[in-house]
């Protein structure tokens, strides 16, 4: 029979979740309202606070809108991108200054100077370096080697957002994978040199394992973050020529306040808010499924 004691904590529980649900129904819920019926209105900032709902003609104009699609590519491309390279530099430089870093400590606050600086300062500060005008760096490319190289053009803006991306944010996922290493037991990795092996054969068949779900995590956050990029790209190139390096949440920006077509904004910001969450889901299902088969 269930005691009164027993009982208690499941109300003790609910009266703590109180602040919660009333904080997500505030600051989430009626924004999505909000969201949803301007997604289905013909709304402009007049009408604000009377929206005609005209059904899904705004989800139908993204839909069949080229420009989304070209952003939706260029998003995913670049999050893809640069989650990668970042993890694979953080990695890197996690298992092979670990040694160096454990003598010397100030140089971890050296290597986090990157992630102090805003995003739209770097694209800022990149884009007077490598201005093709004015910029140190194309002067001296043509003063020393005779060569003019458009950093910002059509053809090389694309690669120079995603190495800018990399400098700024390669120290986050370095931060990650150095701790996840400096958390593996010394007792495995020391027993396993005791029964002869090799540096690489324990970096690939123990440490590595052992900090895959930190290096899974990693990758995902890198590119959710990449996939929404919006401050250093607009700031560096803007939606660049013809479009070419607009992402997502450029195109949601231009379509709201430089074109007034909000309607249409709302929308495309749904369908990127309704496929994240698909994607999210599926990996999350994937991974309970996984950890069930074990």
């Amino acid at each position: 029979m269930t005691t009164l004691s027993q009982r208690a904590p499941s109300s003790e529980f609910r009266l703590l979740a109180v602040p919660l649900v009333l904080f997500l129904l505030v600051f989430l819920g009626f924004p999505a309202v909000v969201n949803l019926v301007y997604s289905v209105s013909e709304v402009s900032f007049e009408t604000l606070r009377r929206p005609e709902i005209t059904g899904f003609s705004n989800f139908a104009a993204v839909w069949n809108d080229q420009a989304f699609w070209q952003a939706s590519w260029f998003s995913f491309r670049f999050g893809l991108l640069t989650a990668l390279l970042e993890c694979a530099l953080g990695l890197f430089l996690a298992i092979f200054l670990s040694p160096l870093i454990e003598k010397r400590s100030w140089l971890m606050a050296i290597l986090m100077l990157p992630l102090m600086v805003a995003p739209a300062l770097v694209g800022l500060m990149y884009r007077l370096v490598l201005h093709e005008f004015v910029g140190p760096v194309p002067y001296y490319l043509w003063t020393w080697f005779g060569a003019s190289f458009s950093f910002l053009g059509p053809g090389s803006a694309f690669w120079t957002l995603v190495v800018v991306e990399t400098l700024q944010w390669t120290p986050f996922a370095f931060l990650l994978f150095y701790m996840a290493y400096q958390a593996i037991p010394k007792e495995i990795v020391e027993a396993s040199a005791m029964d002869g092996a090799r540096y690489r054969h324990r970096l690939w068949y123990i440490e590595l394992p052992l900090m895959a779900p930190t290096i899974v995590v990693a990758l995902l956050i890198r590119f959710i973050d990449g996939f929404r990029v919006f401050d250093n790209v607009y700031v560096l190139t803007g939606s660049g020529p013809g479009g070419s390096t607009a992402s997502l949440s450029i195109y949601i920006y231009e379509a709201f306040f430089k074109q007034g077509a909000i309607g249409k904004a709302v929308a495309a910001s749904v369908i990127l808010f309704v496929v994240s969450f698909a994607v999210l889901y599926g990996l999350n299902a994937l991974a309970a499924r996984r950890k069930g088969a074990r």
